[in-house]
């Protein structure tokens, strides 16, 4: 990533420790905006760990603004499920299996345009402000869908699933 070539498509990727977390706040706003204006709000995110309080703050924000929001969170999440006008629109399963599995899936509804990233990020302080982690989007169709079918696959796992609750 350095030199003097300019690639046309580095400015679809998001870099930390500078951008990542702008640029997952300006999505999160996105989807709140459209709850608010009465459309189809939806996050789905899949990551490793949930630990920042910035980004677990700005996803209570939308959770309380109607934003559908289903996470899996393979290990530590500090979100709180079931609160009150707080976080009653999140639902957080956990799948811990034979396999080490580090995918992160980040999508946003986009009032249908849906928006797909995969990253290096888990969203976690250390990852978003002092390490180099990459998030592209995925914008080929055939691979677009089956990102989307993984995380469906995931999501309605019966086996492995653990989900969160409020206690």
């Amino acid at each position: 990533l350095s030199g003097f070539s300019r690639p046309p498509y580095f400015h679809k990727l998001h870099i930390s420790p500078h951008n990542i977390r702008k640029f997952i706040y300006e999505k999160i706003d996105r989807e709140i905006a459209s709850a608010k204006s009465g459309h189809p709000a939806k996050i789905n995110m899949k990551m490793n760990s949930l630990s920042d309080q910035n980004v677990i703050a700005k996803l209570y924000e939308a959770s309380a603004a109607g934003v559908k929001i289903n996470l899996i969170v393979r290990g530590i999440c500090c979100l709180r499920t079931g609160i009150p006008g707080v976080s009653e629109n999140i639902i957080v399963h956990s799948i811990v299996g034979r396999f080490l599995e580090h995918s992160r899936i980040y999508y946003f509804y986009n009032e249908g345009n849906e928006d797909l990233y995969l990253s290096s990020a888990d969203m976690m302080t250390r990852n978003l402000n002092r390490r180099v982690e990459l998030m592209f989007p995925v914008e080929q169709d055939n691979l677009k869908e089956r990102t989307l079918k993984i995380f469906s696959d995931m999501w309605n796992d019966n086996i492995k699933t653990r989900v969160l609750q409020s206690d």
